[in-house]
């Protein structure tokens, strides 16, 4: 596989109650994966993205990409 252009995307990690953490990539619907520590869970979203794009790509569709994407975390307040 030649690499033509790289491309960046933002990723989520959630840790498990039961332990681990639960990956996700907000720019590609579905793209969850899992892995028992940070590295290995990194390690897995980096081919699960790959696989993402390689089916894309087959299928002809768009791949999106993260650019102009703006992030903000909001703090918010509930009653007890």
């Amino acid at each position: 596989m030649s690499i033509s252009q790289m491309l960046s995307y933002r990723i989520l990690l959630r840790k498990e109650p039961e332990g681990g953490y639960t990956v996700t990539v907000p720019s590609l619907p579905g793209c969850v994966t899992y892995g028992e520590s940070i590295e290995e869970a990194t390690e897995r979203v980096k081919e699960a993205i790959e696989l993402y794009l390689e089916s894309l790509k087959s299928h002809h569709d768009e791949i999106p990409n993260d650019e102009g994407t703006l992030e903000y975390t909001l703090t918010v307040g509930i009653s007890a």
